[in-house]
């Protein structure tokens, strides 16, 4: 193992800073949240006091939409947002076409069930999905898979409490969506949102924080060039001075 390869003592002590500063930015921090739960507060606030299913999806797209435009006038990330407009928008072509209020909330039920499942195969494969998501965020993309077996393990157990919690989610959910109605399945829906976010957030951040630290391969990059650069800047010195 290289001196760019073995984590630092240094490194290993500000790790849990960087991993904080890491989750935050891939998963959007506090306001990311907020963006993700407001559109489904407003359809199920409406839906519950007048049962109108059009009037529930419009204010709810509405909504999502506004948060965009917010994130654009504000010259922000605006990648959360649309992922919240996508959600809305195809929560309520669902809902329309049925003609059934609940299947607002089916494609992102079927979301959370498919995400679940891919964070356990994927882990079951050796390539756990919280690093395919995180890597590049740290500035190692790839380079935990071989180099670095301490943070692959730590991926591997974040990647399983994700899938867990998130199978968990959803044996609570589909059942409502058979038995319970409209408005109760939408409140335990917005009332299950955040609680099982923040769960796996924080058991990743604990997991990691203990992990090695990342192996900055952009650094290794830019390192290796710049000694590219200078030996063929040393070799052209060198051919100058001989044919002088």
């Amino acid at each position: 193992m290289t001196s760019l390869e073995k984590p630092t003592e240094g490194a290993q002590h500000d790790s849990r800073a960087v991993t904080e500063a890491a989750l935050f930015e891939a998963f959007g921090g506090v306001r990311g949240m907020v963006e993700t739960v407001v559109p489904g507060l407003f359809f199920v606030t409406i839906f519950t006091i007048n049962k109108n299913l059009h009037w529930s999806a419009i204010v709810a797209l509405a909504v999502s939409l506004l948060l965009v435009v917010v994130r654009l006038a504000m010259r922000d990330t605006v990648k959360h947002a649309f992922s919240g407009v996508f959600g809305v928008a195809f929560g309520v072509v669902f809902a329309m076409m049925t003609g059934n209020a609940k299947d607002f909330y089916l494609p992102g039920m079927l979301y959370t069930l498919g995400l679940g499942l891919a964070y356990i195969i994927t882990t079951l494969a050796g390539v756990p999905l919280i690093g395919l998501i995180l890597g590049p965020v740290f500035k190692e993309n790839l380079s935990w898979r071989t180099r670095n077996p301490g943070r692959k393990r730590a991926y591997a157990k974040a990647s399983w409490a994700w899938g867990l919690i998130l199978l968990g989610k959803c044996a609570i959910l589909f059942p409502l969506y058979w038995w319970a109605n409209t408005a109760q399945l939408g409140w335990v829906l917005i009332a299950l949102k955040i609680p099982p976010f923040l769960l796996a957030v924080w058991l990743t951040w604990v997991f990691l924080a203990k992990a090695p630290a990342p192996i900055d391969v952009f650094a290794e990059m830019e390192a290796e060039e710049a000694a590219q650069a200078a030996a063929a800047k040393s070799e052209g010195a060198g051919r100058h001075r001989r044919e002088a």
